[in-house]
């Protein structure tokens, strides 16, 4: 099992299963050296009707991580299918730096929600873009409905999940094997994690960095960026 990939448990999420073990090079003399030296890759998918902020929660959050930290190894970057710009479900303009295609090998995938992911559910291309994701990529991750293109993708058969609240009765029809978890703000299931609605996933990447990089560097990233929720009303 990779050390950075092992599974932690917060007071705000559910924790189940084992965390996958990173895809070795096919060379055992060079393997260990060169999965020390490679810097690890969390992609973070934008498309047109992504919710604003199901993205840019946790990029904000992984973004302080791996800047403000470099020494821990980890890059993050957005991706679209195509590469360019996408507008998000409320008109918000996202940036990618990546296509889908040219991205760099990943170690972890965080696919978003929002409206956007509707046409998903049926498109027989992206679907399977996810499935040979899920073969690559040893640590996959959702916000809000972005749970339910795993579940259309067969990702999330006989496994705990969960997704925003409005979605959690499309979740059970989508994949009526799924355990859903109608109170956590995220699930973690080892290789997969899944979140719940919108500002979530703030949480579940607060989590993700507690997991690759441990619990003290996560409460470093929520002091840097002030995030102590007391809601006013």
């Amino acid at each position: 099992m990779h050390p950075h990939l092992t599974s932690a448990t917060t007071d705000s999420g559910t924790r189940a299963g084992n965390a996958p073990t990173v895809i070795a090079s096919a060379d055992p003399q060079t393997s260990d050296r060169d999965e020390t030296a490679r810097r690890r890759q969390i992609g973070l998918l934008v498309f047109d009707g992504v919710e604003e902020l199901d993205a840019v929660g946790p990029w904000e959050v992984l973004s302080n991580w791996t800047r403000e930290h470099p020494n821990d190894g980890w890059d993050v970057f957005c991706m679209s299918a195509h590469g360019g710009p996408v507008v998000g479900a409320k008109s918000l303009m996202l940036g990618a730096h990546h296509s889908t295609k040219t991205a760099p090998q990943l170690d972890v995938l965080i696919h978003p929600g929002g409206k956007g992911t509707r046409p998903m559910l049926n498109d027989p291309e992206h679907l399977d873009w996810i499935r040979k994701a899920r073969r690559r990529v040893p640590l996959m991750a959702s916000v809000c409905t972005g749970s339910l293109v795993y579940a259309a993708a067969g990702l999330l058969t006989n496994r705990p999940a969960t997704t925003h609240w409005a979605s959690l009765n499309h979740l059970a029809e989508l994949d009526p094997t799924v355990i859903t978890d109608v109170r956590s703000r995220f699930v973690d299931d080892g290789d997969l994690i899944t979140s719940a609605g919108v500002s979530a996933g703030i949480d579940m990447a607060l989590h993700l960095v507690a997991r690759l990089a441990g619990t003290n560097r996560a409460q470093e990233v929520r002091r840097d960026i002030q995030y102590d929720p007391m809601p006013p009303v």
